[in-house]
């Protein structure tokens, strides 16, 4: 799959294969069957050409790691702890990838690019904070999702509060043409 979204448009066994063949020895039967095997699951769609086939992606690799993060994060019995813990994780660029995104989503001015770290910072990021321990008959991460629900000051701010916390609208929210 690396290689069909690399490439991002219809791709040969043949290319598939002269590609992988720049790091290692592999047959052009093992290309061909790992191709069918995910048309057959629904991954890619073929479309023939001559004795051929063209292979192309029904999905992004962007919609694929959504669809991953979503299951994940759905599987949990407490959502909002795993996404308070989830960001809790990230690098201070990937927190400003998220506020553009949340933006993005909503609708509101274009997303700026993040500024880059100092190298050093980029090199020893932080290890993410443990989470703290609840309090007896309180739900691990509840009240750092509550707080950070909470307006702090006029609507914008709120609305930054927001995407710094992590909140993002539920799917197909926002845009009311989907």
């Amino acid at each position: 799959m690396t290689r069909v979204w690399e490439w991002n448009r219809p791709v040969t066994v043949r290319e598939v294969l002269e590609d992988l063949q720049k790091e290692r020895s592999i047959a052009y039967t093992t290309v061909m069957t790992v191709l069918d095997n995910l048309h057959q699951k629904g991954w890619v769609r073929r479309e023939a050409e001559g004795r051929a086939y063209r292979y192309e992606a029904v999905s992004t690799r962007a919609a694929y790691s959504a669809a991953l993060m979503n299951e994940a994060w759905s599987a949990s019995d407490n959502p909002a702890a795993a996404l308070v813990a989830f960001f809790g994780m990230m690098s201070p660029e990937q927190r400003h990838a998220l506020r553009d995104a949340v933006r993005m989503v909503q609708g509101d001015e274009p997303a700026e690019p993040a500024p880059a770290p100092p190298r050093a910072a980029r090199d020893e990021r932080e290890p993410p904070v443990p989470a703290e321990r609840p309090a007896p008959g309180e739900r691990a991460g509840e009240p750092a999702a509550e707080r950070a629900r909470e307006p702090s000051g006029p609507p914008e701010q709120a609305e930054e509060a927001a995407a710094d916390a992590g909140e993002v609208p539920a799917a197909g929210s926002g845009d009311p043409g989907r």
